[in-house]
């Protein structure tokens, strides 16, 4: 039992010293079955407590940590923030002619992004005017990154993930699947959304983020500051303020909440946040 703990505690530190998450207390089962896992998967012949030894010494970093991140998402997860990209910021850049820059800050596998491009994609094809978009989908995980480019996912029927007024059949390609016993298919991501799409990894508890002050139009960061503690939640939420245009809009996950920036945003929805101010 005492090994255990052991083992769990190092975890904990290690995690958080490579990337800035806290883990709960009631994640033993979790962490235990990732653990035996990630040896499997390393091919790691020493013991558990070797193989953390090793991870501190820099090998298995970056499976040590796409183990050890957390990727639940879907397609319009929160579909009210897209609906209110859809009627309250997109149009403006429709009529001004000017290109919208978003960040998407923790992109999993690639759920959150595709969806921010097809409401892009719905209101040119809605105003018929081709509205400029770029969109940076970022994470920590690898993995994730990759599914996410490759663009591929499970569709069923039946699901109720996307919003009335997305027809999934517009923005994916059918893939056929042999021998499939249910209703699912594949459906790949057609390639104009993955146009506006650039994927890459960050660290979101790096000191700075690679960015110019101001770059962004809108800034999503949703039902990812759960995993980190208040501080760190506030310490990250600075930093992207810092990259959020005067006017751009912060969305947060159901759960989330601009903590110090307060007094610096205009609250216009449920956890939709406008930038009135620079933090002094």
């Amino acid at each position: 039992m005492q090994d255990t703990i052991h083992l769990h505690d190092k975890v904990k530190k290690i995690l958080y010293s490579l990337t800035g998450i806290t883990l709960n207390e009631n994640k033993d089962i979790m962490i235990a079955n990732r653990l035996q896992k990630l040896k499997r998967d390393t091919k790691f012949h020493g013991n558990l407590d070797e193989l953390l030894a090793s991870i501190e010494q820099g090998k298995f970093v970056t499976e040590f940590i796409n183990s050890f991140t957390t990727n639940k998402t879907h397609f319009f997860r929160e579909e009210f923030h897209f609906a209110d990209l859809r009627d309250r910021i997109l149009p403006e850049f429709a009529k001004s002619g000017k290109e919208i820059k978003m960040f998407c800050s923790a992109s999993s596998t690639g759920e959150e992004p595709y969806s921010m491009a097809m409401t892009v994609a719905e209101v040119s094809e809605i105003l018929g005017v081709k509205i400029r978009a770029s969109i940076l989908a970022t994470d920590i995980d690898t993995n994730v990154l990759q599914y996410a480019a490759d663009g591929v996912y499970r569709f069923s029927k039946s699901s109720k993930e996307f919003p009335d007024w997305i027809k999934p059949q517009k923005y994916f390609k059918r893939r056929v699947q042999k021998n499939l016993v249910s209703e699912e298919i594949l459906i790949k991501v057609k390639d104009d959304l993955k146009r506006m799409i650039t994927f890459g990894v960050l660290n979101l508890s790096d000191p700075s983020y690679p960015f110019e002050r101001h770059e962004f139009d809108v800034i999503f960061c949703r039902n990812v500051l759960i995993y980190f503690s208040d501080v760190d939640q506030n310490k990250i939420l600075k930093k992207l303020f810092k990259h959020l245009k005067i006017g751009g809009t912060l969305y947060l996950g159901h759960s989330e909440s601009p903590q110090d920036l307060m007094s610096y945003v205009t609250r216009v929805g449920q956890n939709i946040f406008v930038k009135n101010k620079d933090i002094d």
